[in-house]
Parts: C-alpha cells; structure tokens; sequence
C-alpha cells in the first residue's frame, strides 16, 4: 500500500490493524523534529505519533516496522545523543 492510493480514513484504520507497533520516546523539544523527519522518510501509514506521553512530557512516535523505529532511533541518537532513548516492540494481543 502506499499513500497515494490511501485517503484519510484508510490510512487511520490501517494504523489500528499494526498499532500500537514499535515506540521510540523522543523528549519533549523533539517532536518537531520527529514529525519532519517521518514526514519526509515514511509512508504516513507507517507510523504515529503521540505528545506526553510520560511524567516528563516527553513524546513518543510509533513505527509500524522495527526497522522504521530503528532508522528513526539512528538519526535521532545522531541529533540528541543526552538523552536517553529506547524503542520496545509492542505486540497486540
């Protein structure tokens, strides 16, 4: 699937069927970033993000594919190599 044959709805329940997925937490001046950077690497299908998702107000983006999470986690370990990051894959029960 890619997105220009997906609309809007179609893209919103294709993510329920994978999500929650892969979860790579970025902290809470990096969700500019974050978003840029999936914009311009991945399909919008792929991946979702959500804002404060923790005590610290940190964010955390979602990744359809491990590898998308791992090429997420690279480039930004490369852009805020202080903070401490981590990706966990999530498995729907």
């Amino acid at each position: 699937m890619t997105n220009e044959r997906m609309s809007p709805q179609e893209i919103s329940d294709y993510k329920l069927k994978w999500g929650p997925g892969c979860e790579v937490q970025v902290d809470m001046d990096n969700d500019g970033w974050g978003k840029d950077f999936c914009r311009e690497n991945f399909d919008p299908q792929n991946w979702s993000f959500h804002k404060h998702t923790f005590p610290d107000d940190s964010h955390t983006f979602y990744f359809e594919a491990e590898k998308l999470a791992e090429k997420f986690l690279i480039a930004y370990n490369n852009r805020n190599p202080s903070f401490v990051k981590y990706w966990s894959q999530i498995s729907k029960d």
